[in-house]
């Protein structure tokens, strides 16, 4: 074998020892590397609704995103003129589009925010982690049934005449979007919420496109959706979404594992701290690694 063949077996060799060593180290960093996490607001909120979250994990070294959806926080749309989920969400489901493949989030829901992770994780399931369901919306389906409908739905009929509706399709026809009325916003949503925060929620708060949610309905094509890990975070004096119905969601559509936390609907502003330590544990027990 001559001197240049000798060369040559040498220079691919020491080119595959740098290929592996490259290896080596992304799958480090990979296992290493904290995860994403992505936060879903509910009815009328944004993504102003997590910044108490958003501030404890992003100095914790997380990586957080928070969406406005369609109608909501700072997206100007009206939401009267929203008339399909599909549009609501479409600003989630473009975030996800974005992603490398190789990408995975830890995908956090709110209220009808749930709505939104079940739509996602039928759409992507391989960019999705983990979803965590926070006193939120976890139908299978979405509202594809007059159960799911009396599951997933909050039952605020104690509390008499709560919302303001605004019809844009026409008077005789069903409302397009509401709001809870303001004398009810603490009372129903903000039970146990400090003051700052309840101020802060009645000066943002929007309607919310009640008729897109009435058509949040996913089509089973695979059962992809259940490859998703999935938890539920339920709140315990919840006037909103009450613990029977989140009760009657998780039974019927079991998650990996249920949280309680201490709070009214609102744990992102009631309990933060618990929350927080609620999504690492979450994602931790899912078999993760995070450092």
């Amino acid at each position: 074998m001559d001197g240049g063949t000798l060369g040559l077996f040498a220079y691919i060799n020491t080119q595959n020892l740098k290929k592996m060593r490259a290896s080596d180290i992304t799958m480090e960093e990979t296992k290493l590397k904290k995860p994403h996490f992505v936060f879903i607001h509910g009815a009328g909120g944004g993504s102003w609704c997590w910044y108490k979250i958003k501030c404890l994990m992003h100095n914790s070294g997380y990586t957080v995103t928070c969406i406005d959806l369609k109608g909501a926080g700072i997206d100007l749309s009206d939401p009267s003129k929203i008339l399909s989920f599909d549009e609501y969400n479409k600003p989630l489901i473009d975030f996800l589009l974005t992603l490398p493949d190789h990408e995975q989030v830890v995908l956090v829901g709110h209220s009808a925010g749930g709505l939104s992770v079940t739509d996602a994780s039928h759409k992507f399931p391989k960019k999705i982690a983990l979803a965590v369901y926070v006193a939120a919306t976890m139908l299978k389906h979405g509202f594809s049934t007059e159960q799911d409908v009396k599951d997933g739905v909050p039952d605020v009929s104690e509390f008499g005449d709560v919302y303001d509706f605004e019809y844009g399709l026409g008077p005789d026809q069903p409302p397009t979007s509401g709001i809870v009325k303001k004398e009810l916003e603490r009372k129903l949503i903000y039970n146990m919420s400090p003051l700052e925060d309840v101020t802060l929620a009645t000066m943002l708060l929007r309607p919310a496109p009640f008729y897109a949610f009435q058509r949040a309905k996913f089509k089973e094509e695979t059962e992809s959706v259940e490859k998703v890990p999935r938890v539920y975070i339920k709140t315990k004096y919840d006037r909103v979404l009450k613990p029977e119905q989140q009760d009657k969601m998780i039974e019927k559509w079991p998650p990996s594992n249920v949280y309680v936390i201490e709070s009214d609907h609102s744990p992102n502003f009631s309990n933060p701290f618990i929350l927080c330590g609620i999504l690492v544990n979450a994602y931790v027990s899912m078999g993760h690694t995070c450092t």
